[in-house]
């Protein structure tokens, strides 16, 4: 009875420890089961932001002069005209420009009724504004702009014919007269239209337009003016219609720089 009280004792002893190693075991088993590492989130990604240098443009500020070589070269093939017109700007800020036009002209009108000639020298002056934007390194202009012009003249009046509202013997020859009318002027404003490209180093090459309108006009005794120097003919009443085709040449006198700024690239760091 002894040995069997032993055994059984032994027996329970070791079951009981059998039962406690197994409750550990399952222990540590769930709490590797449950227990998860948290993902290494890390610090937020810092931006990096790639800036570039600012691009600086020099612009050049100067004076333009040149000549208009439709007025130059118009006497070549038309007898009855003879003129010459100088141009000039200079760049007063980024986008404006002074401009002046100075020229002379000597034009004989031959109408139906009668044939004067206009010889007079005229003045423009006013602004222009540049439509266009250059890139780097160019100087092309498309402007708009206002000018005043004056002009002082003489008239004289070659011949004439009288009107004869019954010509049944025909028309009466025109009658000579050679009176000359000098002190005269007119004044107008104009809308200046116009473009200039560069086409060699400093050297420019340009066309413009202009609309015209006559605001003083002093006549001659007994006969209009149809041709005034720089407002050109007068058919249309007040309204004038000009161009002109010219070639100038800028003198550099000093340099501005601007800068212009450049758009920033955002990029995330690198990886480590």
């Amino acid at each position: 009875m002894k040995h069997i009280l032993k055994y059984y004792f032994s027996f329970c002893l070791l079951f009981s420890m059998f039962l406690a190693q197994a409750q550990e075991t399952s222990t540590k088993t769930i709490t590797k089961g449950t227990t998860q590492e948290k993902p290494k989130t890390g610090a937020a990604k810092p931006e990096i932001q790639e800036v570039k240098k600012d691009s600086i443009k020099t612009d050049r500020y100067g004076l333009r002069v040149g000549v208009d070589l439709y007025k130059l070269t118009r006497g070549l093939y038309d007898k009855d005209y003879k003129g010459i017109e100088v141009v000039g700007d200079f760049r007063l800020t980024k986008k404006y420009y002074i401009a002046a036009e100075l020229g002379f002209e000597d034009k004989t009108t031959d109408d139906t009724r009668l044939n004067s000639t206009a010889t007079g020298t005229y003045i423009k002056g006013g602004f222009d504004y540049n439509l266009y934007e250059n890139w780097m390194d160019m100087e092309n202009l498309i402007t708009i702009g206002m000018r005043g012009g004056f002009s002082t003249f003489s008239q004289q009046l070659n011949s004439y014919k009288i009107y004869n509202a019954n010509p049944y013997w025909g028309e009466q020859p025109p009658i000579v007269d050679g009176q000359k009318y000098t002190g005269l002027t007119a004044g107008w404003i104009e809308v200046a239209m116009g473009l200039k490209a560069k086409v060699f180093n400093n050297v420019f090459v340009g066309f413009g337009v202009q609309l015209k309108m006559l605001v003083a006009n002093s006549k001659p005794s007994g006969f209009d003016n149809l041709y005034i120097p720089g407002f050109n003919r007068t058919y249309d009443g007040n309204f004038g219609v000009g161009f002109n085709y010219t070639v100038s040449y800028f003198i550099p006198l000093y340099k501005k720089k601007t800068i212009i700024p450049v758009l920033t690239n955002t990029k995330e760091a690198p990886k480590k």
